[in-house]
């Protein structure tokens, strides 16, 4: 493994980020808050069956006093039925003990001075035997030739054996809404010898709604055996805009002697109703009042049943998210910042305040102190061997440099010794090739990363060496740069270098021969190719340089290793261009890029920036 300063310093970053992944992803401050949340959601969870009780209670507390005011109904129309009742029964007794006293011939000044004296009562008729009018409480004249109760439904049923009925008078017996109750009259033996008839002002009748134990806005009514309100004090109350009204109530009176139901009324307001039977089956009592609404229960004891329940759940889930925080999410936060820190390379931090946490929290502060260290110390393990081998690879390159100068030294002489023109040219372009190799090496141990070279950098230095060699040997040479950086591997230096090399080489031979002359070079990156052309001004493409050679085959060689073709083209300017176009080798792309400064970042292909010199 190799590594440079900035190298280690990167190595540093990526131990730090180790921690990073490990705890600020796992425990940022966004996360915090998201466990702060959760927690908090969940305390209420926990707390919420206290407020599920309160609820069940409350509910319980309302159907409980929903069924008290159905009762509390019920037994006020009961009550108020008794009272209507005894005076009935006070009525019906009366017409009993009047009957044999209205067989004479002042049968009708009788009943006349009997309702003068008895209060409540409009009038009295003594009925014969066929339902004719023997005589009544009313003055002659306005009888009219007596009143005829045959077709009465009431009287049908005092002849079929009933002591007693009652129905609502007619239009013919008073001018306003009144009773009529009928008395059976037998002689001895039972046999059927008429009746007597009372009309009782339905006023008198009507049922009391100031008694204090009835609901606030309860209303009463007497109906009769269809269900129709004979008096009420309030119409509204008992006047149902849908369904069949108050004829399904009389009906279960009827059967059970009392009913209760809700229904909405002509106002729309909902209420309870309940009923009694008045006299028999043909009168009926009904009280009605508002029913009870959702929260009803609340207002007749709204601490106990609402306040007390929520305080207490406010009261348990405060203490609650105020001991995890204490306990919990603080601590989560300090371990976050001090993770923080490791991950900026901070590793001299110690979680020390954590000593007065829970011990949960003692010991994850004490695994995450662990970790720390041992980052640390491997940190410092890694660098002491990075330096190590950089240091061994740096003086494997100087010497790998020095023996091919060595070498190319060698060559220099042998080539002086030499009296053969083509075994010293030969010899020379030889020696120039290993010197590019070996500016290779100088290149790399020379870096502050050994691993990699600019190749703008080597191309210029190349090219100022090779022009540098020759300019003492005949007719000085100028050159230009002009090329792109691409930090690339020292492996695909070599055959760019040498293809260099070679290019250049043949230009000195064919153009700047005996004259000189201006040299440029030009490298650059388009994407996903690349160019290197090395332009001179000489006489342009002689014949002798487009023939095929061993500089010509060792070009289209190192062309081909770098993937790519190469050519001998004119100038437009005069001159000859050698050009090579390449696959662009892959830029260096670090193992972690956020450790790289804006400086350290790799030169991406078509994006490059250009020099020239």
């Amino acid at each position: 493994m190799t590594g440079s300063g900035p190298a280690r310093g990167r190595i540093t970053r990526r131990a730090a980020s180790s921690i990073g992944r490990f705890w600020a992803r796992g425990v940022s401050a966004p996360r915090v808050q998201g466990i702060r949340f959760r927690l908090g959601l969940a305390m209420a969870l926990a707390l919420l069956p206290i407020l599920l009780l309160g609820a069940v209670q409350a509910q319980a507390e309302f159907r409980r006093q929903a069924e008290d005011r159905r009762s509390d109904l019920q037994y006020a129309a009961e009550r108020t039925a008794q009272a209507a009742k005894a005076r009935l029964d006070s009525a019906s007794v009366l017409l009993s003990a009047m009957a044999p006293e209205t067989a004479g011939p002042a049968c009708g000044p009788r009943l006349a001075a009997l309702v003068q004296r008895l209060e409540g009562y409009d009038a009295l008729y003594r009925i014969g035997l066929g339902g004719q009018t023997v005589c009544d409480s009313r003055p002659s004249a306005l009888i009219d030739g007596g009143v005829s109760f045959t077709d009465r439904p009431w009287f049908q049923r005092l002849r079929q054996g009933e002591d007693v009925t009652l129905a609502r008078a007619s239009e013919r017996l008073t001018d306003e809404p009144a009773l009529i109750i009928g008395a059976r009259w037998e002689r001895p033996r039972g046999v059927f010898a008429g009746a007597m008839a009372a009309v009782l002002p339905l006023s008198e009748l009507q049922p009391d709604v100031t008694d204090p134990s009835l609901p606030e806005g309860a209303q009463a009514a007497l109906t009769d055996a269809e269900g129709r309100v004979l008096v009420s004090t309030d119409v509204r109350a008992f006047t149902f805009p849908e369904g069949p009204g108050l004829l399904g109530w009389v009906e279960r009176a009827r059967q059970g002697q009392s009913a209760v139901f809700e229904a909405d009324d002509a106002t729309g307001e909902h209420r309870d109703y309940a009923g009694a039977a008045l006299a028999g089956r043909d009168v009926y009592v009904v009280i009605s009042a508002p029913s009870p609404g959702l929260l009803s229960w609340a207002r007749l004891n709204p601490i106990g049943v609402l306040l007390m329940p929520l305080a207490a759940w406010l009261t348990a889930f405060a203490a609650v998210m105020l001991v995890s925080e204490r306990i919990v999410v603080r601590w989560l936060d300090y371990l976050e910042r001090i993770a923080a820190l490791y991950a900026r390379g901070r590793y001299s931090v110690r979680p020390v305040q954590a000593a007065h946490a829970p011990a949960e929290i003692r010991l994850l502060a004490q695994t995450l102190d662990e970790l720390a260290e041992a980052i640390a110390a491997r940190d410092r393990s890694l660098n002491e061997s990075l330096s190590e081998k950089d240091a061994l690879m740096r003086e494997i390159h100087h010497r790998v440099k020095n023996n091919l100068q060595i070498i190319s030294s060698l060559l220099s002489m042998q080539q002086r010794a030499l009296k053969d023109e083509p075994a010293k040219a030969a010899l020379g372009d030889t020696r120039q090739r290993i010197s590019a190799l070996a500016l290779i090496y100088r290149t790399l141990y020379q870096s502050d990363d050994i691993r990699h070279a600019d190749a703008r950098e080597f191309l210029t230095e190349l090219t100022g060496q090779m022009v540098a060699s020759e300019s003492g040997r005949g007719f000085a040479v100028t050159s230009a740069i002009d090329a792109d950086s691409l930090v690339v591997d020292p492996d695909k230096l070599a055959p760019l270098a040498l293809w260099l090399v070679e290019a250049i080489t043949n230009a000195q031979k064919h153009a700047f021969a005996g004259r000189g002359g201006a040299l440029k070079v030009r490298f650059r990156v388009h994407g996903e190719t690349s160019t290197l052309e090395v332009e001179d001004d000489g006489p342009g493409l002689t014949e002798e340089a487009a023939r095929a050679g061993v500089g010509r085959t060792l070009m289209g060689a190192f062309a081909k290793q770098l993937r790519g073709e190469a050519e001998l083209v004119p100038a437009p300017d005069g001159g000859t261009i050698a050009r090579m176009v390449f696959a662009t080798p892959e830029a260096v792309v670090p193992t972690n890029p956020d450790d790289l400064k804006p400086s350290d970042a790799p030169v991406r292909p078509g994006t490059l920036s250009r020099t020239s010199r």
